[in-house]
């Protein structure tokens, strides 16, 4: 098996680096993930465009945030909780998301990525700062 950075790093969230609600995303986890536990790869990127071929998301036209642990990888609302459970402490209270039947909340979340830059914008890529950048491949 080639060197998987997912499986040898812990776990890598593929997100949408010019959405401005995705990059408001990935602040938010830099500020609560303490522990340090999540990577990013930026969907326009090489290694994040890899991942969601990898993973069967289309690279041109990702619908879906994606999050990759090991061999294992989650889309849609069960990427998000399975994020915020991993945070640990209170954000554990996110398992209630598995509460709401997937045939209500999926179609939700992809409602709000299919208009994500009709209802947030869009900015710059997201350039970590040098206290980041190890956790951006």
């Amino acid at each position: 098996m080639p060197d998987d950075p997912a499986r040898r790093d812990g776990p890598i969230i593929v997100f949408d680096g010019i959405c401005v609600l995705c990059n408001g995303w990935v602040r938010f986890l830099l500020k609560h993930d303490r522990a340090g536990r999540y990577r990013f790869a930026a969907m326009q990127s090489a290694s994040g465009r890899a991942l969601l071929a990898t993973h069967g998301l289309d690279p041109d036209d990702p619908a879906s945030f994606l999050l990759v642990d090991g061999t294992q990888a989650w889309t849609d609302s069960d990427a998000i909780q399975r994020v915020l459970t991993g945070l640990g402490g209170a954000w554990r209270l996110a398992g209630m998301i598995a509460w709401v039947p997937r045939f209500v909340r999926d179609p939700l979340y992809r409602w709000i990525a299919r208009h994500r830059y009709r209802l947030f914008g869009t900015t710059e890529c997201r350039v970590p700062t040098d206290e980041e950048r190890a956790r951006f491949l």
